[in-house]
């Protein structure tokens, strides 16, 4: 009779250990983990810029409808009172719409710098593991609000400065479109109610400023509020913070 084998009573993971925590930067693994949470802030910041041009794309594509619709009533109706309303009525819903998506995308821009500043943060990591490569970033590598408006080209940081360079952004433009839209809508329910065509116009003005003060005071300073409360981690060091103040501006 052949002897039987007697059966190994070892665990079937003896002899093998399980991978430990990661406890330094030196560790392969955390280029990984810092590697997937780059894409990761990337894709976020995809996301928030095609939601902003969807949206921007969607309000102006509305507005021209409205116009486009307003030119064909016209034409079969007389420039009267019931025409008034109806063209009182669609330039309130573009002045509705224009509103949210205004505050859409300074929502898209808040969620745009908290990637910005994350990607930064890993920007850190990365130098950290191989400082050699330290020179070769053109944005910023610490996660302070100096290190991350680098990302976005050091826009200008005084008031007259500030004022132009926002009218240029989307959420600029969208705001003075919208502006525009309040004033042509209370030109047009001046006509409306018998007003002349001269007060019309100075109405209309009034209310393009009070629509495009109001859109200015209600966001005003909501980036460097919100950038305020993101948590610093690792802040600029304080000589290479004098060296860009002290750096001559184009």
């Amino acid at each position: 009779m052949t002897p039987q084998k007697p059966e190994s009573t070892a665990a079937p993971n003896e002899g093998t250990s399980a991978p430990g925590p990661v406890l330094s930067l030196d560790d392969p693994r955390a280029l990984q983990i810092l590697n997937t949470e780059h894409w990761s802030l990337l894709s976020a910041r995809s996301l928030a810029y095609n939601e902003a041009f969807a949206r921007g794309g969607m309000f102006l594509s509305f507005l021209s409808m409205s116009f486009v619709a307003l030119a064909l009533a016209a034409q079969a109706m007389s420039f009267d009172r019931q025409f008034l309303i109806i063209a009182a009525i669609l330039l309130t819903f573009d002045l509705i719409i224009g509103l949210a998506t205004y505050g859409r995308i300074i929502g898209a821009n808040v969620d745009d710098l908290r990637a910005v500043q994350g990607m930064g943060r890993i920007r850190h990591g990365y130098t950290q593991i191989a400082p050699i490569v330290a020179p070769y970033f053109t944005t910023g590598v610490n996660d302070d609000p100096a290190a991350t408006m680098i990302s976005y080209g050091n826009p200008p940081t005084t008031w007259p400065g500030s004022v132009i360079y926002g009218l240029t952004t989307s959420d600029g433009m969208i705001g003075c479109i919208t502006a525009l839209v309040g004033g042509v809508l209370a030109a047009v329910l001046t006509l409306a109610f018998d007003g002349s065509p001269a007060v019309a116009i100075g109405v209309g003005v009034v209310g393009a400023l009070v629509v495009f003060a109001a859109i200015f005071a209600s966001t005003a300073g909501t980036i460097a509020r919100h950038q305020a409360s993101l948590e610093v981690l690792f802040p600029t060091p304080a000589k290479d913070a004098a060296s860009e103040a002290d750096a001559p501006h184009a």
